[in-house]
């Protein structure tokens, strides 16, 4: 079994303990992982503090092309990154429409290469023959990262490229569910960084609390739930550390009558289902307006039991299983409930006799706000399809949620949807799409989704503080 040891300072660093990591297609382990402890911990935030002021003075040019460098070191270990992340997450190769560890790897790189491409300004407030005034931007230090187990190493990406960028050295703590390719990513690039810049620890909770909790980090970048990022958020507070987190969403989606079935049903089944609905800017709560209600809870339902669900190691599957036992725990415990109040069941609703975390996507309507199927997250693939007939009331009712990710609309009047989109209490909002994030629009939430910015010259900012430097004459 491959074992997989953690990077500090350039340096390859083992311990005594290791974990395994279990492949959700067969429920057994094909990895192991080293766990760190506090010394660990304590290595890499002092390696990281003391590659910093090298890094930070570092010649701009210099740091964006050892950044698109990256870029080319995922690309040319596509097939590999692309394996690991099939195995310990379960997305398919391929996937639905498209939507797989390629498409991981993919974002991955363009990701890297828009943000090596963002740049770093200096603005000019004044300068007259009183004073000139200039505001530079410059790194906080050691950046913490700690990513989540549904997107591994995209996620990763998005936290690394923007800290490394703009100067910062990182610690990263992937989720020990899915630590195999973030960690080998890592280990390919201290190929080409400076040691110390990048550095990757493994573990379990404890590990990230050693981390986001020490002294010597300036900034934490969480991705997960909001429970975890409420307690991230009271230990940042002891010395006042900058933060990002990108917290649950429970995403809605609000179909106008004139929404075009025929032409928008796949994009619609792929924005509910891609990734098993394992992705926080998934839709997962389907208001659709009475007159196209029937019709469209039926079309959804016949697509879902077409789906080839498997082993993401066959090109052909569409959605592999449910990442781990625990969420699919939830996703029977939500099913269970909507079953229970009389929710009616279109498609799906069982899991698959083997030896994997499988659940056959499923759909399920005449059943609405109250119901712990439409209120909590259940991220994962399970479709609740709620009636409206009033679009006041159903802005009003899609805003009850206190989750504010994304959400969208969709409709062949793109002037009225973009009426209702603007009411809309989300960070996001997509017109006739959901959950189409790119590198270079800002993205994230509000209100119990998190705050703080990714992407974009606004995501870049979340890495730099301001210096206003006056010269008076």
């Amino acid at each position: 079994m491959q074992q997989y040891n953690m990077v500090i300072n350039g340096d390859v660093i083992t311990s005594e303990q290791f974990f395994d990591v279990i492949n959700p297609a067969t429920g057994e382990a094909f990895a192991q992982c080293a766990s760190a402890n506090k010394a660990i911990v304590d290595k890499a935030v002092s390696s990281a503090k003391a590659a910093f002021p090298a890094w930070r003075d570092t010649e701009d040019k210099e740091r964006v092309r050892l950044v698109n460098e990256l870029a080319q070191v995922l690309e040319k270990n596509m097939p590999e990154l692309m394996t690991l992340i099939t195995k310990e997450s379960g997305k398919p190769l391929n996937g639905l429409n498209g939507i797989g560890s390629g498409m991981e790897l993919g974002a991955s790189i363009a990701w890297t290469q828009v943000t090596g491409m963002l740049p770093i300004p200096v603005d000019t407030i004044q300068d007259d023959d009183v004073a000139k005034v200039n505001v530079f931007r410059k790194p906080l230090g050691v950046v913490a990262s700690v990513t989540p187990w549904n997107w591994p190493l995209m996620i990763a990406i998005w936290h690394v490229m923007p800290a490394l960028r703009t100067g910062n050295t990182v610690v990263i703590k992937p989720s020990p569910l899915t630590p195999v390719a973030t960690t080998r990513f890592v280990e390919l690039a201290n190929t080409i960084l400076p040691s110390g810049v990048l550095n990757v620890v493994n573990g379990e909770n404890d590990v990230g609390v050693a981390l986001t909790s020490h002294t010597d980090v300036a900034k934490i970048i969480f991705t997960g739930s909001t429970a975890t990022g409420k307690k991230i958020m009271q230990v940042a507070s002891a010395n006042l550390k900058r933060l990002t987190l990108e917290l649950g969403g429970n995403d809605a989606g609000i179909l106008l009558p004139d929404f075009d079935i025929e032409n928008n049903l796949e994009k619609l089944f792929t924005a509910c289902f891609h990734n098993n609905g394992q992705t926080c800017a998934c839709l997962k709560r389907l208001y659709v307006h009475d007159t196209i209600y029937d019709q469209v809870s039926q079309a959804l339902a016949n697509r879902a039991n077409t789906i080839k669900v498997g082993d993401g190691l066959n090109e052909d599957t569409e959605l592999g299983p449910v990442q781990n036992p625990m969420q699919l725990a939830k996703v029977k415990e939500l099913t269970d409930d909507a079953i229970s109040i009389g929710a009616k069941l279109l498609a799906g609703g069982i899991t698959l006799d083997n030896s994997g975390f499988f659940f056959k996507p499923t759909i399920f309507s005449d059943i609405t706000d109250g119901s712990r199927l439409v209120d909590e997250e259940q991220f994962g693939p399970v479709l609740p399809i709620i009636r409206y007939s009033d679009i006041d009331e159903v802005i009003e009712r899609s805003n009850k949620n206190e989750a504010g990710l994304g959400g969208s609309v969709w409709s062949s009047d793109i002037e009225k949807a973009q009426q209702v989109a603007s009411r809309m209490e989300t960070g996001t909002v997509w017109i006739n799409d959901h959950g189409a994030v790119q590198p270079d629009a800002p993205f994230g939430g509000v209100k119990q989704s998190g705050f703080g910015t990714e992407f974009g010259e606004a995501g870049l900012e979340e890495y730099l503080s301001l210096q206003t430097i006056k010269v008076c004459k």
